[in-house]
C-alpha cells in the first residue's frame, strides 16, 4: 500500500477526483532485475566501450582513461544517494522535475521537465542517427545494397515505436536478452586477454597517477561521464514498480555500480589488450574500429563479426531504453497538467503510456527526416552535436536535483540523516558543478566548433546550440509563471502528479 505524502505539496481541488481515473494510472510488478536491465540497456554498455572509450581516450588522456570512468562513477555515486532518498519521501514517478519542484519550486521543477525532455530526446536522436550509419556499412559488408543511412534510422525508429506501444514488461524481456549478450562478448574478450596477458602484459598502467593526469584528462572525464546517461532514470519506473520503497534505491545502486565497475573492467582489458605503449597510435588510425581490431586479434574474425553485430543491437537497446523514458516523462507531465491531457492515458490492454510513446515516435521520425532533408552527417553531426547536448544538460539536471535534495530536507526539517540528505548531495553538487564548468568550456570541441589548430571556438554554432538548451528551460519557467496567473489552483497542483494514488 503506497499513502500520499504527508509533506507533499498541497494538491488543486479536483485533484482527487482525476486520481481516481485508473485510464491514467501506470501500474507493473517490475522488480530490481527488470529496471537494471533496461537502465543498463540506456546506458549501451558496448556502445560506450566501443564507441565513446576510444574517442575518450584518444581526445582524453590516453592509457588513463579507464579511471574516468571510477571517478565519474564516485561522483555519481554521491548524486545517487540523495536521489534515492528524494524517492523514498516524495514518491513521485517525474523523477528530475517532480524531485527539483519540489525542492526549488514549481518554476524550476518545470524547467527541469523541459530540460530532461530535451536531454533525452537528443540522446535519442544521435543514437538513431549513428545507428542508421552503422547498419548500413553492416548491410554493405555483407554484400547488400547500400541505402540511406536515414532510412535504416527510420526503420529503427518502428520498431522501437512498436515495442513501445506495448507492456513495459515485453521492452524488458527484449533489452534483457540484448544486454546479457553484448555484455557477455566484452567479458569474453576481457577474459581471452587475462588469460593470454595481454599485449605487454597485465599491469596497472590505466591507474597510474601519471597516466589518469596526462594529455586531456578533463575530457576523457566528459566523455566517461556521457556513458553513465540513463542511470538515473530509474524513478521514472516508480508506479510500475513491484515495491517502489525498496526497488528503487536498490536499482538506482545497482545500475550505477554494474555500470562504473563494467566500463573499468572492460576499457583497461582494452588498453591491455593492445597495449599502453601502442594504444594512442592504434586509436590515431580510426578509433571507430578499435573494439574490432582488439576483438579479431584476442577472438578472431568471427569474434569481430559478433562484435559488430552486438553493437548494433546495443544500440537498439539504447534507444528502446530512451523512448521508454521519454514516454514516460511526457505521461508525467501530462498528469501535471502542462503537456495536453491526452498524452496521459493509458492502453487499457498493454497497461502503458501509449499515447506518449506514439507522440515520441512521430518526433523522432520528424526529426530523421528533417536531418536527412538538411543532407546532415549521421555520425560527424547527428550523433556528435546531439551527444554534445545530452552531456551537458544531464550533468546541470543532476546538480539541480542535489540542490532540490538539499533544500528540500532542510526546509521540512525530515530528519532522514545527515549523510543522506546533505553531506552525500553536497559533495555530489560540488562534482557536478566542477564537471558542468568544464564541459562549458569544451563545449565548443563536442560539436567540432574550432579554429584551425584545434582551440574551441564559441561560434555561430556552438552559440545556437547553447541557445537552444537554454530555451528549454526558460520555457518551463516561463509556462509556470502563465499557470499561476491563469489558473493558481492547477499551479499548485503542477507538480503534484497523480501518483498520490493509494494502491
Amino acid at each position: 500500500m503506497t499513502t500520499a505524502d504527508p509533506t507533499a505539496l498541497p494538491a488543486a481541488p479536483g485533484a482527487a477526483a482525476a486520481a481516481t481515473r485508473p485510464a491514467r494510472k501506470l501500474s507493473g510488478r517490475l522488480g530490481v532485475g527488470s529496471i537494471v536491465f533496461m537502465v543498463i540497456a540506456a546506458a549501451a554498455p558496448l556502445t560506450v566501450v566501443g564507441g565513446g572509450f576510444p574517442v575518450g581516450a584518444l581526445l582524453g588522456d590516453g592509457v588513463g582513461a579507464p579511471t574516468m570512468y571510477l571517478i565519474g562513477g564516485a561522483i555519481l555515486l554521491f548524486f545517487a544517494v540523495g536521489l534515492s532518498t528524494m524517492s523514498n519521501y516524495v514518491p513521485r514517478p517525474g523523477a528530475f522535475f517532480t524531485y527539483v519542484g519540489y525542492g526549488l519550486g514549481r518554476p524550476l521543477g518545470l524547467a527541469a521537465a523541459w530540460l530532461a525532455i530535451l536531454t533525452y530526446t537528443t540522446v535519442q536522436v544521435a543514437v538513431y542517427g549513428y545507428v542508421g550509419a552503422v547498419l548500413n556499412s553492416y548491410i554493405v559488408s555483407l554484400h547488400g545494397p547500400e541505402l540511406p543511412w536515414w532510412l535504416y534510422s527510420l526503420a529503427m525508429v518502428a520498431i522501437v515505436g512498436l515495442l513501445g506501444y506495448r507492456h513495459i514488461e515485453l521492452s524488458g524481456k527484449v533489452l534483457g536478452v540484448f544486454l546479457i549478450c553484448e555484455i557477455g562478448v566484452v567479458l569474453v574478450l576481457a577474459g581471452a586477454v587475462v588469460a593470454t596477458g595481454g599485449a605487454e602484459g597485465l599491469s596497472a598502467a590505466p591507474f597510474h597517477p601519471a597516466n589518469v593526469m596526462s594529455g586531456a584528462p578533463a575530457l576523457a572525464l566528459m566523455f566517461a561521464l556521457a556513458g553513465f546517461i540513463g542511470f538515473e532514470s530509474t524513478a521514472i519506473y516508480r508506479d510500475e514498480a513491484k515495491d517502489p520503497q525498496k526497488t528503487i534505491p536498490r536499482a538506482t545502486y545497482a545500475s550505477l555500480i554494474i555500470i562504473a565497475v563494467f566500463y573499468t573492467f572492460a576499457s583497461w582489458a582494452l588498453v591491455i589488450g593492445i597495449g599502453p605503449s601502442h594504444l594512442m597510435s592504434e586509436l590515431a588510425k580510426d578509433p571507430s574500429a578499435f573494439i574490432g581490431t582488439v576483438t579479431a586479434q584476442y577472438l578472431g574474425a568471427a569474434g569481430g563479426w559478433v562484435v559488430n553485430t552486438l553493437m548494433i543491437t546495443s544500440m537498439f537497446a539504447c534507444v528502446l531504453s530512451f523512448h521508454n523514458v521519454i514516454t514516460r516523462y511526457q505521461h508525467s507531465m501530462s498528469n501535471a497538467a502542462v503537456l495536453p491531457g491526452a498524452l496521459g492515458k493509458v492502453h487499457a490492454k498493454h497497461r502503458s503510456p501509449h499515447a506518449s510513446s506514439l507522440v515520441q515516435t512521430i518526433t523522432a521520425a520528424v526529426l530523421m527526416i528533417a536531418f536527412a532533408l538538411f543532407h546532415l552527417d549521421p555520425v560527424l553531426q547527428v550523433f556528435t552535436w546531439f551527444s554534445g547536448i545530452s552531456t551537458f544538460a544531464i550533468v546541470v539536471l543532476m546538480g539541480l536535483t542535489c540542490l532540490a535534495v538539499i533544500t528540500y530536507f532542510a526546509a521540512k526539517k525530515i530528519k532522514a540523516g545527515a549523510w543522506r540528505t546533505w553531506i552525500a548531495p553536497v559533495i555530489g553538487f560540488l562534482g557536478l558543478a566542477a564537471v558542468a564548468v568544464i564541459i562549458a568550456q569544451n563545449f565548443p570541441l563536442l560539436i567540432g566548433d574550432a579554429d584551425a589548430k584545434g582551440n574551441p571556438v564559441f561560434g555561430t554554432l556552438t552559440v545556437t546550440f547553447l541557445a537552444l538548451m537554454a530555451a528549454f528551460p526558460v520555457f518551463g519557467i516561463v509556462q509556470a509563471l502563465v499557470i499561476r496567473a491563469k489558473n493558481p489552483d492547477a499551479y499548485q497542483n503542477v507538480i503534484d502528479t497523480i501518483s498520490t494514488i493509494e494502491e
